[in-house]
């Protein structure tokens, strides 16, 4: 695949963010009810110590996964690249959010035990996600778990509508995670309980190495 430029990467963070800035009310009314619970306990299962955690909602949207984090006795922050979303989930959540785009991320160092990146990383493109991942595991404690939730496909990139994507093999989703410094500690498919060809999302659940 050809190399983007700076230009056409600050093209795809201004058309994907406008995207959600545009559509915040709708997108919240169509994915507030969504149930990730089994991605949540998926990442809080795998931090080790005792609660409760420091997690970093990576793409938190309108806010919906800081509320349940907080519910559950944690201490989330939440991220999104979207201003119309980083309101929402402040207002939602009564949680610190910090508005940055996921291509200049600027992050403290081993400030969390987790990251919750559910439906956010395939916005990222391939080229960019070595370093991007980089910038998450800094930001994790030793030891610290990353949780991602993509849709998968045939190691294809780019726009639908308007929104760029990244739809990675599992196979190649294992390869650049573990290239960027983390051990895989379990993966499965989503929806639950329905054929593989009706799961069109990977989980994954990695260590910082």
């Amino acid at each position: 695949m050809t190399k983007l430029d700076s230009d056409a990467l600050r093209e795809i963070a201004r058309v994907t963010l406008g995207h959600y800035d545009t559509q915040a009310d709708a997108f919240r009314a169509g994915t507030w009810d969504h149930d990730v619970s089994q991605n949540l306990a998926a990442l809080c299962d795998a931090i080790e110590g005792e609660p409760p955690f420091a997690i970093l909602d990576f793409g938190c949207g309108p806010g919906r996964d800081l509320v349940a984090l907080r519910a559950l006795g944690h201490a989330p922050v939440g991220l999104d690249g979207s201003a119309r979303f980083a309101e929402m989930a402040r207002a939602a959540s009564g949680c610190e959010v910090w508005q940055q785009d996921f291509l200049a991320l600027d992050l403290p160092p081993a400030r969390f035990d987790g990251v919750f990146a559910n439906a956010s990383l395939f916005h990222v493109p391939t080229q960019e996600l070595p370093r991007v991942l980089a910038v998450l595991r800094a930001s994790l404690r030793p030891r610290g778990v990353l949780f991602a939730s993509n849709p998968h496909g045939r190691d294809a990139e780019g726009w639908q509508g308007e929104r760029y994507g990244a739809w990675h093999t599992p196979e190649s989703w294992r390869r650049l995670v573990e290239a960027a410094g983390f051990t895989l500690l379990r993966e499965y498919f989503r929806p639950p309980g329905r054929p593989r060809a009706e799961q069109p999302w990977l989980a994954t659940v990695w260590r910082k190495a």
